[in-house]
């Protein structure tokens, strides 16, 4: 196997156990999860930190859904996008929503790490705003502010509200995206009430 190879296999095996157990993952479960000998994670990787650090950046790279929100397109209706856009990435956000605590462990002095991680932020964000620049007449906001507002409350559904006691974790896709296009004043009901029938 050509150390490329090696090394993206190490990374692949190594990601689920981090998001399972951490920085507290051992290099022989991940030899174990890889089928390989535990020397042959050192013959790749410095040390274990490396491993561990290479694996975070992987699962962190914006590539994937800088792509799959471009493969959305902006030929259907604004809020049906905005659907599409806020399911994909709630989804990357709670499958790595466990890793947000690691990197304080591996990554707290790593300025490149820091840096790659804003970048990859403002990635997506711009992939975001390419989806809502059709729109741009209808918003109060632009579109690259209007990408930040739903970055924002998508992170709060996933990540229990930043410590607001879990205000927000009970969003679904569709609030988020009302939210976002609507505010936040209660809609009246489509239906007569009772009281205002009798």
């Amino acid at each position: 196997m050509a150390p490329e190879d090696r090394r993206a296999a190490l990374i692949a095996a190594t990601l689920p156990l981090l998001r399972e157990y951490g920085a507290a993952v051992s290099t022989r479960q991940i030899a174990e999860a890889a089928g390989v000998a535990e020397g042959t994670i050192f013959g790749v990787f410095p040390d274990k930190a490396s491993l561990l650090r290479a694996t975070l950046m992987s699962a962190f790279d914006p590539q994937p859904a800088v792509d799959a929100l471009a493969a959305i397109g902006t030929q259907v209706e604004l809020r049906a996008r905005l659907r599409e856009v806020v399911l994909l990435l709630r989804k990357g956000m709670s499958v790595n929503a466990n890793l947000m605590a690691v990197p304080k462990e591996l990554m707290a002095d790593d300025a490149e790490f820091h840096e790659r991680m804003l970048d990859g932020r403002r990635r997506i964000g711009t992939a975001i705003a390419a989806l809502v620049e059709p729109d741009r007449d209808r918003l109060r906001r632009s579109p690259e502010g209007t990408a930040h507002l739903l970055l924002m409350l998508i992170a709060a559904s996933v990540h229990r509200g930043f410590g607001l006691g879990g205000e927000f974790a009970d969003m679904d896709d569709e609030e988020i995206v009302s939210v976002l296009l609507d505010g936040l004043l209660v809609r009246p009901s489509s239906t007569p009430s009772t009281e205002s029938a009798s």
